[in-house]
């Protein structure tokens, strides 16, 4: 192979598994790091004497944080690779990803499973420094990651199974800091499941008509002309939810209900994605599925922000 040919294959690759797109890897790094501080900080309580403000510490474990934030870049990055194999027959006839590596025929549909298979395993490499259960548990996420690509074809709900698979380092989180997934952790998977399918939403509003032409299915084509309404409702059920957690974890500390209060910004910025959305121009719907970063991001500094303000000021 020479110079020429490897430089454009290996272009090829990172097209594939979209690490020249790192929008789609934070929104399933943050809401993981979200997890793994705020099982940290449960775990923290429940080991915690009573009647004490004194608390071991409430920060996770660098090494915790590394696997997770690793498995997260590279299970985005194979969830990418099932994706394109998956609409490999479907994406040349779609404007925004008519320039994807299997539809130029830049990567075969081997080279694309190849890929997928290799970055799960690399993936599935960083669990050996982990409790076994989280092993267990990860097999849900292979499981989700390789079939939702696919649920475009049978049903209306393929934002769902995007959710659950890249909400599913939640739990995983969970059981590798606290060693079981309790209510908290199931609360926050369900607000990351309503934020995921809003904002997977908003992108499948981008392709709608495309989709509506070659006959696959969103959630953007089924909530039709309440798309925005339904996606308000989405993103109104995350922020309750996200309060519940918040208030749950930090209400009691000297933080009282500044967490709480901290989603009202996380409120604003949804509602100028919905004013967007409610153009219906598939561009001003991309970008406003693009600007959902910036939730990630800052839910993110709220809660690793307040962990650390207690961990060097204590509890109360």
């Amino acid at each position: 192979m020479t110079h020429s040919n490897f430089k454009n294959k290996l272009q090829a690759y990172i097209h594939l598994t979209r690490f020249d797109k790192p929008v789609g890897i934070e929104l399933l790094l943050w809401p993981t790091l979200w997890a793994v501080f705020l099982a940290a900080f449960g775990d923290a309580l429940i080991k915690a004497p009573a009647q004490v403000t004194a608390l071991p510490s409430v920060l996770p474990s660098w090494s915790v944080l590394l696997i997770f934030a690793l498995g997260a870049i590279l299970m985005r990055a194979a969830g990418c690779a099932i994706n394109d194999f998956a609409d490999r027959k479907v994406d040349g006839s779609v404007s925004r990803t008519k320039g994807r590596p299997l539809a130029e025929g830049r990567l075969s549909a081997k080279e694309a499973m190849a890929a997928f298979l290799v970055l799960s395993l690399i993936s599935a490499s960083l669990l050996f420094w982990l409790p076994i259960e989280v092993f267990y548990w990860s097999i849900g996420a292979v499981i989700l990651a390789f079939i939702y690509p696919f649920m475009k074809r049978y049903t209306h709900l393929p934002q769902v199974f995007l959710a659950a698979a890249f909400g599913w380092a939640i739990p995983m989180a969970y059981v590798a800091v606290q060693g079981y997934p309790d209510i908290w952790c199931w609360l926050l998977f369900i607000a990351y499941m309503c934020w995921t399918v809003a904002y997977d939403t908003q992108y499948a509003m981008a392709d709608r008509e495309d989709d509506l032409k070659i006959g696959v299915k969103s959630t953007a084509i089924l909530f039709g002309r309440y798309d925005v309404l339904i996606i308000s409702l989405l993103q109104t059920a995350f922020l309750l939810l996200m309060g519940v957690v918040f208030y749950h974890y930090f209400s009691d500390t000297r933080l009282g209900l500044i967490p709480v209060y901290a989603l009202g910004l996380v409120a604003i910025l949804f509602a100028q994605q919905n004013r967007a959305c409610a153009t219906r121009v598939p561009m001003a719907c991309f970008k406003a599925f693009l600007a959902n970063v910036w939730v990630g991001r800052y839910v993110f500094l709220v809660v690793a922000l307040s962990c650390f303000w207690i961990e060097f000021n204590g509890l109360t």
